[in-house]
Parts: structure tokens; sequence; C-alpha cells
């Protein structure tokens, strides 16, 4: 009963909401595939679809309940929900139907006939503020990448109570240095060499408890880190991390996917731990922003800085990354 009328052609007034991303009804397919292949809940929002009043019939009950009578040749436009219906429908022509069959999917009918008020609607309805990653990845189920993140921002000292949870950016003013999504993608360079991966078939304790015997002995023999990581919350100035945040790459996010990727050469490939005599030389590298092995890869020097007090400029791109672990690789002198 329900009738996708996507815009089109570059033109809004052509249809009744935005035009149709077939990347995006997939990836919600996916999600229910994912999750009801494994047995596990699954939730879609509600679909919004328009009626005009006068093509369906009202019978009144009592207080606000009422019957809704819609003739079969009455189509239903949907006004919010063309992806999740698409990923349905292509559910429904599939072998694995079966995994949805027993399902029913609630809708919220607006009685409203007029197209531009219902692209008022589907505006208004889209007016939600996108959630941060970091929000995101707290709220996360406790597996794969995530499990572990979760793991690592409660039991690494230098993590621990410093790290934003649900803001994009760590607030100096708060004390907070990092933010999950700094901590996810370092696991996913230590681990896959990919900030990205989401590690599903990795076992979230053993390769949690891994990663925070390492980073805690990194933390406590590296110069930079030895001196916040042994100190509370409440014993840290603001000034330190202030200090701190602008002068190590550590405090960056790609400072972070740096020293992932490189205590992935330090990694044992078949049972995932980590070398403790690699993991103290990767702490002896000058991890400030001064160092010259950052310098002409991730970290260039502001020739005019319109603050004096922050004279370099952080680069996140894959190539000067990708140059900084090659540079760290040489200065350590491993093949």
């Amino acid at each position: 009963m329900l009738d996708a009328k996507p815009s089109d052609n570059n033109d809004p007034d052509s249809g009744k909401n935005r035009p149709k991303d077939e990347a995006h009804a997939n990836e919600i397919k996916e999600y229910i595939l994912s999750r009801a292949r494994n047995k596990k809940p699954w939730i879609l929002g509600t679909l919004t679809a328009n009626v005009a009043k006068e093509k369906i019939e009202l019978i009144k009950l009592c207080r606000e309940f009422c019957l809704v009578v819609i003739e079969e040749n009455v189509k239903l436009d949907i006004t919010d929900g063309q992806h999740r219906q698409s990923a349905i429908k292509k559910l429904m022509d599939s072998s694995e139907s079966y995994l949805i069959a027993n399902h029913k999917f609630p809708i919220t009918l607006v009685l409203e006939g007029d197209d531009r008020q219902c692209q008022t609607d589907f505006r208004d309805m889209a007016q939600t503020k996108p959630l941060d990653k970091s929000l995101l990845l707290s709220f996360g189920e406790f597996e794969g990448r995530v499990g572990i993140t979760k793991n690592l921002v409660e039991k690494v000292a230098m993590f621990h109570r410093k790290t934003e949870k649900i803001k994009g950016t760590a607030s100096t003013q708060k004390k907070l240095i990092f933010t999950m999504n700094y901590i996810a993608k370092f696991v996913g360079c230590a681990l896959a060499n990919d900030p990205q991966n989401e590690l599903k078939k990795y076992d979230v304790e053993t390769c949690s408890n891994s990663l925070i015997s390492s980073l805690n002995n990194f933390f406590d023999q590296c110069e930079l880190t030895s001196n916040i990581a042994t100190k509370s919350v409440e014993d840290l100035t603001v000034d330190e991390v202030a200090e701190f945040k602008e002068n190590s790459i550590l405090g960056k996010s790609v400072g972070l996917e740096v020293l992932g990727r490189v205590m992935y050469l330090a990694k044992d490939y078949e049972n995932h731990n980590f070398s403790s005599d690699k993991i103290s030389q990767i702490a002896q590298l000058d991890w400030s922003m001064s160092s010259e092995l950052w310098q002409g890869n991730i970290v260039k020097k502001d020739p005019n800085p319109s603050n004096p007090n922050k004279l370099y400029k952080i680069t996140a791109g894959a190539s000067p990354i990708k140059m900084a672990v090659y540079t760290a690789k040489s200065q350590l002198g491993w093949q």
C-alpha cells in the first residue's frame, strides 16, 4: 500500500522527499540481515505516510480511537521512510524473506493531501541533529572494536576519565584529552592496521587485555605521557592537559592512529599479543609535535601562525600517515 515518490533530475518539486539512495537502502537491509541471521534484536523507526482525508473513511469508536477504512486502489504516499520501505521490499523479494516474514512494521498515517505540505513535513522530521561518532560508539553493542574500545577507556590509565564519550571533541576545560572515536580508530590500527575495521571476529577480552597491558606500559615509559598517565583527573590541571594536547601528537586523533599502526608492527599475528620489548622501543620515540620524526609528514610548521603559541599544523591524510609510520619504523631499525 506504500508508494514512494522521491525527487529526481535535480528537481525537488518532482517528488515529496529526497532522491532515493540505493546504497542507503542496502545499508538498512544489511543491518536487518546481520542482526536477524544471528537471532539478535533489531529495530526500524516508524514509517510516516500521508493520504488525502477524502480518500479514506474514518469510523470513530470512542475517545481518539477509530477504524480507518482504505480501499484497495488507494496508495499511501511515503512522507518519511522510503529507504526503510525499500530495504523491507528487497528482503521480501529475496531468498531470506523468512527472516522478516512474521514481523509487522508500524506506520504513522498523516491525513494530508497537499504535496507542498508533505515536503514541509519531510523537512521538519529531518531536523534532527546527527549523533557524534563518540556517542554512537558509546552506545554500540559490546563486541569487536566497540567492546575493545570500551574496555580500554576504563582500564588504560591514560584514557580513564580523560576521554570524551558523548561529543565529537574533547574539552580541555573538562580535562578531557581523547574521544571514543580517537581510541576506536587506534584499536582498528593496532589490531588490523585499519582504523575502520569493526573487528567483529576478534575476541573482545583477549584483545582488550593485550592492548591494556601494552598501552599502560607504553604510556608509563613514554616521557611525554608518564606524568599524565599516573595522575587522576582530580590531580591534573587544565594547563597540563592543554600543554599536552598542544605539544604532543598523541593528544591528536592522527597521533593515536600512527601509534596504532606502529604497534601493529610489534604484534604477534597468531594470538594478538604485542612484544613488550618493541613496545618499550616505541615509547622511546619522540612523540612531540616538534620532533623531526613527524615534520613533513603529519606535522607541518606554520610559517605565519595567527597564534604564536600554535606553531604547527596537523595533516591527517592517508599519505602523510603512511610516511610517518615508515619514518618511525626506520628510526626503530625494524625491517
